[in-house]
């Protein structure tokens, strides 16, 4: 059994977490978040410790060290702006360290990551849980036993957001990336997955609730859309009154994949525990590409 704390657990991506910690049969030591709304840890971990600041926070793991109780895993789930140093205070703790996406806003804070990984001995993964969804894992097979030289790519991500939004840090290009790392990450990685290193990006639209682009790969030419506007929703999704639309269609084949992502959390997590998680090398790439697309001029 691995011990684990996390940082940020009051936060929406936190309980598939928890749960993945729950699931491969570990323990949530502690936890920290700056709001107390943290009831979910009733549901998996009651017995964890909670704290809101920071500083109590770090002594307590620091006690916890002295005391030959070992923390194998720290968690990021905070603000994305927060990811680096979160990151840097699991590797200065002597653990590895698990940090959803976006890992960190930046390229060169991968570069300083990787550095402070070497001399602490530890690891740093991240949640791109994409990859594991079992469509995307046949569209890759597919794609590499094809005899296409060349495949039409076209994505679509619309999430629709309330005024809510705009108010929090997320709207906040400094502290969330803006659209293209907070929301597009997981679908920019996946393109890299399947096709490659980028040649060319062109951005065509990028404001707070919308961006489009091209991307082009050797073998593939991609066009995608992201949006947090109800208004870009398909008229039949609207109907449906669902907020979000996932779509990625490859030679004219569409996948829609905007259902059982719940659960792919747990499966990071097992290939994590087995050394087999992403690493910083490998998300690299994608960080370099949102990076791009949110300093195009358009």
């Amino acid at each position: 059994m691995k011990n684990f704390v996390l940082i940020g657990v009051a936060g929406y991506i936190a309980p598939r977490h928890l749960e993945a910690i729950k699931n491969t049969g570990n323990n949530l030591l502690a936890a920290i978040d700056k709001n107390d709304s943290v009831g979910i840890l009733d549901k998996y971990f009651p017995e964890a410790q909670f704290f809101t600041e920071f500083e109590r926070f770090d002594r307590h793991c620091e006690k916890l060290k002295r005391n030959n109780t070992t923390i194998d895993y720290v968690v990021v789930c905070s603000p994305n702006y927060l990811h680096d140093a979160h990151i840097r205070f699991g590797l200065r703790l002597g653990a590895d360290v698990i940090c959803e996406k976006p890992i960190v806003l930046n390229p060169w804070n991968i570069d300083a990551l990787s550095t402070l990984q070497q001399e602490t001995n530890k690891q740093v993964f991240t949640i791109l849980q994409l990859r594991l969804y079992p469509q995307m894992l046949a569209l890759k097979t597919s794609i590499e036993q094809s005899a296409n030289s060349h495949h039409i790519v076209e994505l679509q991500y619309i999430s629709a957001r309330g005024n809510w939004y705009y108010n929090s840090w997320k709207g906040d290009i400094t502290k969330s990336g803006g659209i293209a790392t907070n929301i597009g990450i997981h679908f920019f990685d996946i393109l890299i997955w399947l096709f490659g290193t980028v040649q060319l990006s062109i951005v065509t639209e990028l404001t707070t609730t919308k961006a489009t682009g091209t991307l082009q790969f050797a073998n593939a030419t991609v066009t995608w859309l992201l949006s947090i506007s109800a208004a870009d929703l398909p008229q039949a999704t609207q109907l449906l009154g669902a907020l979000t639309y996932r779509n990625l269609t490859v030679n004219g084949h569409s996948i829609e994949f905007s259902d059982g992502l719940s659960n792919l959390h747990t499966n990071c997590y097992n290939n994590i525990l087995q050394g087999q998680g992403v690493t910083l090398a490998e998300c690299k790439p994608v960080i370099e590409l949102v990076h791009q697309i949110r300093n195009s001029k358009v």
